[in-house]
């Protein structure tokens, strides 16, 4: 009887029903994949014909039935889940499977005012046809599902109302290639575009969000990152609110400094009226922050920092947390609580710390990230002011409550002010970093605002990339990619829009880039060496070298070809200094493999010529673009072999790379025993990273007596991290022995998450 049944096609025909021919599309999906049954995905998907089903339905049933049968014992699933879902897409944006000649569809997607017309402007038909040619269709199948689902909730261009998408994957790939490479000479760009292209469709390279569902369309902000800092007047505080607008309206992840704000009871106009302290003003922060949906790509997020001497600190470490009133908690943003040496010291030697107002005690709020030795003398000198307004506090009940909230929010991040200033790529005396951003791996210099058009002040951009550790095969392929990412990544720089000039003249000074990495955990399970017990140690110096040593010299290749950022003199390394210079010597205690690369003619090749960009490297989650390429994210030790990561898009299964394979070898998150050896290669990627890492410390509370883990140990390892010489931690993960799901609905290097 079935066979008698009208289905409704695509265009809106009917006509009978074809078993064979749906068998045919699963068998097509199957090929050559492992441990794939065609009949169990037709018998799970429980098809339940009717009179004028649309083939479209029965394609997406196919493609859930496969999906759910994604499993550690099958992992090749996720492929064929894959397949069934990339034919689907083509078949929406196309009405056929195969993709469009690259010229006609560029020229139809400007005109419907898709693409950004300088595609057609800059490229020939000639070379549209070249770069068609060298296309590689089949890199689709290569995805997993949650790749392909996640292409279609973030990155592929579409009618977000509709839900109609335009193109397929390695269009997307081709296209933002030749973007990038648009301004370089006729001569040489179309080698770049192709090389480009292949190694991001290859998986070698990971693109951001905000670059990937960008670059290509008439909207051009791609940094992932923005860093803006608020001075203590309402004028910087409204300007500030209004920065946070434009750039969540543009995808970006927001870092607030708002360290300067002074405290609830200040005097205000000599003393007409009282200040109404810091929480109002983070009230119209996150206002800000959450006024826009990043254009359906993913939601506004932001932290805010603050330091933690700081008189209302009490009141601001608890803003998150579930007890209290709407009128005292500010739950929607994260934040970022600022530390140095001096405090820890108060805090081993049970000593106490003394808060103040910041516009109290000149000199102090600036000191604290460009002179310890200074900020010091000068703190010294107001706890003995009798006539300073202030307040002492036991360092370990500070640092407790600190940590406390730390445990049950996950989310109230720590920045190293020192560490962000004493091994940083800037002269702390004229540019200090003072905050960083969303995922708290950016660690550039600002200035606050005054107003929107300030030109004085300074909205630092990161914009990021990583490489993928899992698909090198030798540390020598770095320097190819190296070049390519910086070149790529620099370019964008002059080729996106700035809403603020604030943004504008600051990128133009310091180019900045970050470029991290994802899929460590693969590529330490590959290699044989876990996180926990020190094996790692020396691969990860390794390859961290390899990386900065790498990017360090394209970055000063492109120096000598088009000159080195204008505010080089601003940095250390226009003083010879390197980033081997100026780490933590602990880390020297538990790796001692020595350096590889020829560090001291780089050194005197930067002092000729200089470096293009003042930053390289930055370690970001990775969280969503880990998904596109199929890794682990970013640096971190999975939570089980099969990650099941909900989002707006839905929940999707993915298996760690090789899984049957390495089974054995890869070392899951709750399996690790402590913190140590994890903050310990954390350490050695900190020598030789010029910003700062995505860090997360992570308790299993089964592990200690009663279920609950003790203040002590998470004393100890803040106090660890900082040893080590990390600049900030992110996340703290607790075990709660529920199923290890990840939401990857805040940062990512974009937010910042990759």
């Amino acid at each position: 009887m079935q066979k008698n049944l009208m289905v409704t096609k695509r265009d809106g025909r009917q006509e009978p029903i074809d078993l064979e021919k749906i068998h045919r599309v699963i068998i097509w999906a199957a090929e050559g994949l492992q441990n794939v049954s065609v009949s169990q995905v037709e018998l799970s998907a429980h098809l339940q014909f009717y009179e004028g089903i649309k083939t479209s339905d029965i394609h997406e049933t196919l493609i859930k039935s496969a999906a759910d049968l994604i499993s550690e014992d099958s992992p090749d699933y996720q492929y064929l889940a894959a397949r069934l879902a990339i034919f689907h897409l083509r078949k929406r944006a196309f009405g056929c499977f195969e993709a469009p000649d690259l010229f006609s569809h560029v020229s139809r997607m400007v005109a419907e005012k898709r693409y950004d017309a300088h595609l057609l402007e800059d490229y020939t038909q000639a070379e549209f046809d070249e770069l068609n040619r060298c296309i590689d269709h089949s890199r689709d199948m290569n995805f997993s599902y949650a790749a392909v689902k996640q292409l279609e909730g973030k990155y592929l261009v579409q009618n977000r109302v509709t839900g109609q998408v335009y193109e397929s994957p390695q269009l997307l790939y081709m296209l933002v290639s030749a973007c990038l490479f648009s301004s370089y000479p006729k001569e040489t760009r179309l080698d770049y575009v192709k090389r480009f292209y292949d190694a991001t469709s290859l998986f070698k390279l990971s693109l951001p969000t905000p670059i990937m569902a960008g670059v290509r369309t008439p909207t051009r902000q791609f940094s992932s990152c923005v860093l803006i800092e608020t001075d203590d007047s309402l004028d910087s505080i409204n300007a500030t609110a209004a920065a946070i607008v434009k750039y969540v309206s543009q995808r970006a992840g927001i870092g607030i400094n708002a360290g300067r704000i002074r405290a609830l009871g200040s005097p205000i106009r000599n003393g007409e009226a009282f200040h109404t302290g810091c929480i109002p003003f983070y009230k119209h922060f996150q206002t800000a922050v959450k006024s826009c949906s990043q254009g359906g790509v993913r939601g506004g997020a932001a932290t805010l920092f603050y330091p933690i001497w700081h008189l209302e600190v009490e009141s601001l470490l608890v803003l998150k947390n579930n007890r209290g009133v709407e009128e005292n908690r500010v739950r929607h943003i994260d934040y970022g609580v600022q530390i140095n040496k001096l405090m820890y010291q108060r805090l081993i030697k049970g000593e106490t710390i003394t808060l103040f107002s910041p516009h109290e005690v000149p000199g102090l709020y600036e000191a604290f990230f460009a002179d310890q030795d200074e900020f010091e003398r000068l703190y010294l000198m107001y706890e003995q002011q009798p006539d300073i307004r202030k307040k002492t506090i036991k360092a370990v009940e500070l640092f407790g409550i600190l940590a406390a909230e730390r445990a049950s929010t996950g989310r109230i991040y720590i920045q190293n002010v020192d560490h962000c200033n004493t091994h940083s790529p800037f002269d702390p005396a004229v540019a200090p970093v003072r905050q960083s951003n969303l995922c708290l791996e950016i660690a550039l210099p600002t200035k606050p605002l005054n107003d929107v058009n300030d030109p004085n002040g300074e909205i630092a951009l990161c914009t990021l990339s990583a490489f993928n550790l899992g698909a090198l095969q030798s540390l020598d392929e770095l320097e190819e990619l190296a070049d390519l990412i910086v070149r790529a990544l620099d370019s964008l720089l002059d080729y996106q829009d700035y809403p603020i000039p604030a943004a504008q003249m600051a990128t133009e000074n310091r180019r900045t880039l970050g470029v991290g990495v994802t899929n460590l955990a693969y590529y330490l399970a590959k290699n044989g060496v876990r996180y926990s017990d020190g094996s790692a140690n020396g691969l990860v110096h390794r390859t961290f070298e390899a990386i900065q040593y790498f990017l360090l010299k394209a970055s000063n290749q492109l120096a000598k070809e088009l000159g080195a950022c204008p505010k080089f003199n601003e940095t250390t390394y226009a003083k010879g200094l390197l980033p081997i210079d100026t780490y933590k010597r602990d880390v020297d205690s538990y790796c001692e493999e020595p350096l590889h690369y020829f560090w001291e003619t780089l050194r005197e090749d930067i002092r000729e010529f200089g470096l293009r960009n003042s930053t390289l490297t930055a370690l970001m989650p990775c969280e969503t673009s880990s998904q596109i390429t199929n890794s682990t994210n970013g640096i971190e030790p999975p939570r089980g072999f099969v990650s099941v990561k909900s989002s707006k898009d839905g929940v999707m299964k993915q298996v760690v790379p090789e899984y049957l394979a390495l089974r054995q070898q890869y070392e899951l998150l709750w399996d690790i025993p402590n913190n140590e050896g994890y903050l310990q290669l954390v350490g050695i990627m900190q020598k030789f990273v010029d910003q700062a890492i995505s860090a997360n410390t992570n308790y299993d509370p089964t592990r200690f007596p009663g279920d609950k883990v003790p203040m002590k140990q998470l004393l100890k390892d803040l106090l660890t991290a900082y040893k080590y010489g990390l600049k900030t931690l992110y996340y703290h993960n607790t075990r709660d022995g529920a199923s290890d799901q990840q939401d990857d609905s805040g940062c990512e290097g974009g937010a910042c998450k990759l």
